[in-house]
């Protein structure tokens, strides 16, 4: 019983509303109605465009500004990789240091900062920056033999390439 007025309801909404687009379109000259809905369309579309564009924009602005922040600190990175190899008598400071330079990679990654892999890889100039090169047998050619300084990306773009020695 409470479905049937309900049913009813919607039926009579629904004329209600059939009845006033219909006057509207009585009320205005056919040809100036269509130019009226179909402007009414475009701008529609035309906003539905501008909000996809500014996402758009607005992440690429994020990662911008999140590459910027993360190539001023990787020389920091840089150090505290090169503290952590270095031979101490004192564990508790070298586990120290480890802990913190997992700590600085485990955020990075949180962000999405990835570190671009070198060794053993085909050289890619738009990953890799060739410092030197080396003649092997047993690599590959153009296959990268070493790794001077690690590079990283965000997504697909390099915020600092990999500096590496290049085989054959």
């Amino acid at each position: 019983m409470d479905e049937n007025k309900e049913d009813n309801k919607e039926k009579k909404q629904e004329t209600k509303q059939n009845e006033k687009e219909q006057l509207a379109k009585d009320m205005v000259p056919k040809q100036d109605y269509e130019e009226l809905e179909d402007r009414y369309k475009r701008i529609l579309a035309e906003f539905e465009n501008f909000k996809k564009r500014s996402s758009k924009e607005r992440e690429g602005l994020y990662n911008s500004i999140l590459a910027d922040v993360v190539e001023v600190i990787l020389p920091v990175l840089d150090n505290l990789e090169n503290a952590a190899k270095v031979n101490t008598e004192d564990e508790e400071y070298k586990k120290g240091v480890e802990l913190v330079l997992k700590q600085f990679k485990d955020v990075l990654q949180a962000k999405g900062v990835e570190e671009i892999k070198a060794v053993g890889e085909t050289f890619d100039p738009e990953l890799h920056e060739a410092v030197s090169s080396i003649q092997d047998e047993n690599l590959g050619e153009k296959e990268i033999a070493e790794e001077y300084r690690k590079g990283y990306k965000i997504g697909s773009r390099v915020i600092r390439h990999s500096m590496v020695v290049v085989a054959n």
